[in-house]
Protein backbone atom coordinates (compact mmCIF):
# COMPACT_ATOMS: atom_id res chain seq x y z
CA UNK A 1 0.00 0.00 0.00
CA UNK A 2 1.24 3.40 -1.02
CA UNK A 3 1.48 5.88 1.85
CA UNK A 4 -1.14 8.11 -0.05
CA UNK A 5 -3.22 5.35 0.38
CA UNK A 6 -2.22 4.30 3.63
CA UNK A 7 -3.25 8.00 5.31
CA UNK A 8 -6.69 7.82 2.88
CA UNK A 9 -7.20 4.75 4.84
CA UNK A 10 -5.75 6.38 8.27
CA UNK A 11 -8.86 9.20 7.61
CA UNK A 12 -11.41 6.72 6.73
CA UNK A 13 -10.39 4.98 10.31
CA UNK A 14 -10.67 8.38 11.88
CA UNK A 15 -13.93 9.25 11.06
CA UNK A 16 -15.43 6.26 11.84
CA UNK A 17 -13.64 6.34 15.32
CA UNK A 18 -14.84 10.02 15.55
CA UNK A 19 -11.19 11.29 16.38
CA UNK A 20 -11.61 15.14 14.85
CA UNK A 21 -8.10 16.31 16.20
CA UNK A 22 -6.60 13.42 14.58
CA UNK A 23 -9.09 13.59 11.44
CA UNK A 24 -8.37 17.19 11.11
CA UNK A 25 -4.21 16.26 10.63
CA UNK A 26 -4.82 13.96 8.50
CA UNK A 27 -6.77 15.92 6.08
CA UNK A 28 -4.24 18.67 6.15
CA UNK A 29 -1.61 16.53 4.99
CA UNK A 30 -3.78 15.00 2.36
CA UNK A 31 -4.70 18.69 1.23
CA UNK A 32 -1.12 19.58 1.03
CA UNK A 33 -0.59 16.33 -0.87
CA UNK A 34 -3.56 17.52 -3.09
CA UNK A 35 -2.35 20.96 -3.70
CA UNK A 36 1.39 19.79 -5.07
CA UNK A 37 -0.95 17.21 -7.38
CA UNK A 38 -3.04 19.92 -8.86
CA UNK A 39 -0.39 22.45 -9.27
CA UNK A 40 1.70 20.04 -10.60
CA UNK A 41 -0.78 17.85 -12.66
CA UNK A 42 0.67 14.46 -11.83
CA UNK A 43 0.08 11.83 -9.15
CA UNK A 44 2.82 12.30 -6.64
CA UNK A 45 5.25 8.99 -6.30
CA UNK A 46 6.26 8.12 -2.84
CA UNK A 47 9.51 10.15 -2.38
CA UNK A 48 7.59 13.02 -3.25
CA UNK A 49 4.73 12.33 -0.77
CA UNK A 50 7.67 12.58 1.79
CA UNK A 51 9.05 15.39 0.62
CA UNK A 52 5.71 17.33 1.34
CA UNK A 53 5.70 15.68 4.86
CA UNK A 54 8.80 16.25 5.75
CA UNK A 55 8.32 19.82 4.81
CA UNK A 56 5.00 19.88 7.37
CA UNK A 57 7.26 18.54 9.70
CA UNK A 58 9.77 21.49 9.25
CA UNK A 59 6.69 24.22 9.40
CA UNK A 60 5.71 22.59 12.76
CA UNK A 61 9.12 22.29 14.35
CA UNK A 62 9.48 26.01 13.63
CA UNK A 63 5.88 26.95 14.52
CA UNK A 64 6.80 25.25 18.19
CA UNK A 65 10.15 27.15 18.73
CA UNK A 66 8.09 30.50 17.54
CA UNK A 67 5.20 29.53 19.90
CA UNK A 68 7.54 28.57 22.95
CA UNK A 69 9.39 31.81 22.33
CA UNK A 70 5.80 33.96 22.89
CA UNK A 71 4.92 31.88 25.86
CA UNK A 72 2.03 30.04 23.90
CA UNK A 73 1.53 26.44 25.35
CA UNK A 74 -1.45 26.00 24.31
CA UNK A 75 -0.28 26.33 20.66
CA UNK A 76 2.94 24.83 20.95
CA UNK A 77 0.47 21.51 22.48
CA UNK A 78 -1.55 21.62 19.23
CA UNK A 79 1.52 22.06 16.93
CA UNK A 80 3.41 18.88 18.86
CA UNK A 81 0.43 16.55 19.01
CA UNK A 82 0.32 17.50 14.73
CA UNK A 83 3.74 16.75 14.35
CA UNK A 84 3.72 13.56 16.16
CA UNK A 85 0.74 12.60 13.87
CA UNK A 86 2.80 13.90 11.06
CA UNK A 87 5.96 11.55 11.80
CA UNK A 88 3.95 8.48 12.29
CA UNK A 89 3.91 8.31 8.50
CA UNK A 90 7.68 8.85 8.05
CA UNK A 91 9.89 6.46 7.84
CA UNK A 92 12.30 5.86 11.15
CA UNK A 93 15.06 8.36 11.61
CA UNK A 94 18.40 7.13 10.83
CA UNK A 95 20.41 6.68 13.53
CA UNK A 96 23.97 8.66 13.75
CA UNK A 97 26.02 6.41 12.73
CA UNK A 98 24.20 5.46 9.96
CA UNK A 99 24.19 9.03 9.18
CA UNK A 100 27.44 8.86 9.62
CA UNK A 101 28.69 6.26 7.27
CA UNK A 102 26.03 7.80 4.78
CA UNK A 103 27.89 11.03 4.45
CA UNK A 104 30.97 9.01 4.05
CA UNK A 105 30.28 7.27 0.83
CA UNK A 106 28.59 10.84 -0.40
CA UNK A 107 31.98 11.67 -0.27
CA UNK A 108 33.61 9.32 -2.01
CA UNK A 109 30.98 8.41 -4.21
CA UNK A 110 31.04 12.45 -5.78
CA UNK A 111 35.12 12.73 -5.02
CA UNK A 112 33.82 15.77 -2.86
CA UNK A 113 37.12 17.78 -1.87
CA UNK A 114 35.88 20.68 -0.17
CA UNK A 115 33.14 22.52 0.98
CA UNK A 116 32.59 23.99 -2.62
CA UNK A 117 31.69 20.36 -3.33
CA UNK A 118 28.91 20.28 -0.92
CA UNK A 119 26.39 20.76 -2.80
CA UNK A 120 27.10 17.68 -5.17
CA UNK A 121 26.88 15.59 -1.69
CA UNK A 122 23.51 16.94 -1.07
CA UNK A 123 22.32 16.14 -3.98
CA UNK A 124 23.65 12.36 -3.61
CA UNK A 125 22.74 11.83 -0.12
CA UNK A 126 19.00 13.86 -0.29
CA UNK A 127 16.77 10.71 -2.04
CA UNK A 128 18.35 8.39 0.36
CA UNK A 129 17.73 10.53 3.93
CA UNK A 130 14.35 12.14 3.03
CA UNK A 131 12.21 12.10 5.81
CA UNK A 132 14.60 10.47 7.64
CA UNK A 133 16.54 13.22 9.06
CA UNK A 134 16.79 16.92 9.31
CA UNK A 135 18.41 18.48 6.45
CA UNK A 136 19.90 21.10 7.69
CA UNK A 137 21.71 19.07 10.29
CA UNK A 138 22.97 16.94 7.41
CA UNK A 139 24.74 19.88 5.65
CA UNK A 140 25.98 20.94 8.73
CA UNK A 141 27.12 17.39 9.41
CA UNK A 142 28.61 17.28 5.72
CA UNK A 143 30.59 21.03 6.27
CA UNK A 144 32.15 19.78 8.76
CA UNK A 145 33.45 16.70 7.30
CA UNK A 146 34.75 18.11 4.38
CA UNK A 147 36.62 21.01 6.50
CA UNK A 148 35.19 24.53 6.97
Amino acid sequence: MTLKAQITEDMKAAMRAHDKPRLGVIRLMLAAIKQLEVDTRTELDESTVLVVLDKMTKQRRESIRQYADAGRTDLVAQEEFELGIIQDYLPQPLAEEALATLIQQGIEETGAASVRDMGKVMNWLKPKVQGRTDMGKLSGLIKTRLGN
